[in-house]
């Protein structure tokens, strides 16, 4: 490994040729070493300043532009270049549709090494901003300051803020004033509970000295129009916590779940901890081609409601149905996929590790009145065996929508030797996808390939491929 820089290097006239990995653009430095840069979008002309040097690349920051990119536009957002959620607001929609496909089409090529058919064009989102329905907020007492307001003599006064991480910088939150990437009432749910505490004098979190009230904040929306709202308490003071609960849902009756949770462990997932309700219920519902899914704090759901629909009819096409197949869904989830797909199936096996997205998949198969869906849990490449597979029958068809570390080595090799005459992988890393397509090529071709953009303004791209017995 290679060693920070220490005095400023300038590189002058760089042209950006393309849009690299994690949301940040590539040029070539003089010397022929890749220089890492954000914030600036292909064909822009541009004075690069290096802070960091390794082998084989530099990353830097464009401090001045000769020449603006046909392709950049005006990112709407005030918090764009501080706030690391949205890196391509810059560029048009049409080109992050071109280098989403562009980059799963390079990770199939170099990383799987298989043949490929012509992909299908890449299926963009209507909506490119407010699409998400889950964000996830911190609190601190210490927000993060502009070069501004830190050469500023001035008292800044409260220093509290509740948004986002700065990133790479665990302990620094970005006040974030609207963000543009969920529906209201988000914003105005959060800016309340802002200006409620502050007015209230309730303390923000401190992560250095652990310490402090309040540490984060959830809203989960649903299609339907129903809300969630979560917030993590560090301190278990039960008056102002109570004082902040009363407030939000008094002047916010439109929420269905209102939650909360006392943590004071050093990290603040919510996975392990005994979530409250305080009002209404615990879970808000989505709703899909009629079927309805249940979804309390920990679920894992698409983020994007309106693309998981068209997701999720991909798969289905891919899989191509008729109605007297054994399917198996593997990473069920809270089978989500299973349901959608079983009305054209003879039946569908879906095989999860969470047991409580297990049941859920379980209550929403019942609520949706599906009798044909069985769900189970356990580790993939555990319970995912010959014997399983003697009891519940081969299956026909193979979904399988695994994490973003694509799927365990002994699940494949189980895969294999089921030999199902098609496989649909779903995917949200196509490098992983591509490393694990590799593995069975020697007995699947690869016959579609779609990707489809869950996240707009974002590099983060799903792709959907089939592959069918040679």
């Amino acid at each position: 490994m290679g060693r920070k820089i220490t005095d400023k290097v300038v590189f002058h006239q760089i042209q950006v040729l393309d849009a690299g990995a994690k949301g940040v653009s590539v040029a070539k430095a003089p010397d022929g070493k890749v220089i890492f840069i954000p914030n600036v979008v292909p064909g822009d002309v541009v004075d690069v300043q290096t802070f960091k040097k390794r082998k084989a690349y530099y990353e830097g920051k464009a401090v001045k532009f000769h020449e603006f990119s046909e392709h950049r536009i005006e990112p709407i957002c005030e918090h764009f270049g501080v706030c690391g959620g949205c890196k391509w607001q810059n560029m048009k929609y049409s080109q992050q549709l071109y280098y989403k496909q562009n980059e799963v089409k390079n990770h199939l090529q170099r990383i799987g090494k298989v043949e490929l058919p012509e992909f299908e064009t890449i299926l963009g989102s209507d909506k490119q901003f407010f699409y998400r329905n889950k964000m996830e907020f911190s609190f601190s007492n210490s927000r993060w300051l502009t070069e501004k307001e830190i050469d500023s003599t001035e008292d800044l006064g409260n220093r509290n803020a509740l948004g986002f991480h700065i990133p790479k910088m665990w302990d620094k939150i970005l006040d974030i004033t609207k963000c543009h990437l969920q529906e209201d009432p988000s914003n105005a749910i959060r800016n309340e509970i802002r200006d409620f505490a502050n007015e209230h004098n309730l303390a923000f979190f401190n992560p250095r000295e652990q310490s402090g009230l309040l540490r984060t904040f959830m809203i989960r929306t649903a299609s339907t129009g129903e809300i969630m709202v979560l917030i993590q308490f560090f301190e278990n003071d039960k008056k102002n916590r109570e004082l902040l609960l009363d407030h939000l849902y008094e002047k916010f009756p439109q929420i269905t779940s209102l939650q909360y949770v006392v943590n004071s462990k050093q990290n603040d997932t919510i996975y392990d901890q005994n979530i409250k309700l305080y009002k209404g219920r615990d879970y808000i519902l989505e709703e899909m081609e009629g079927l309805k899914f249940s979804i309390n704090a920990k679920s894992f759901y698409q983020t994007n409601s309106d693309q998981a629909y068209e997701l999720y009819k991909i798969t289905r096409d891919f899989a191509g149905l008729s109605g007297n197949e054994t399917v198996y869904d593997l990473y069920t989830g809270t089978g989500t996929i299973a349901q959608f797909v079983s009305k054209k199936a003879k039946k569908v096996i879906g095989v999860e590790s969470v047991p409580e997205a297990i049941l859920d998949a379980k209550a929403n198969a019942e609520r949706n009145n599906i009798t044909n869906c069985e769900f189970f849990v356990g580790d993939m490449k555990v319970v995912f065996n010959e014997s399983f597979i003697a009891q519940h029958g081969k299956p026909d068809v193979i979904i399988t929508d695994p994490p973003r570390d694509g799927m365990h080595a002994a699940v494949i090799d189980q895969i294999l030797k089921i030999a199902p005459e098609k496989i649909v992988y779903v995917s949200c890393n196509s490098a992983t996808q591509a490393r694990d397509l590799a593995l069975m090529d020697e007995k699947y071709k690869v016959t579609r390939v779609r990707p489809v953009d869950m996240f707009p303004q974002t590099h983060h791209v799903e792709n959907v491929v089939l592959l069918e017995l040679r």
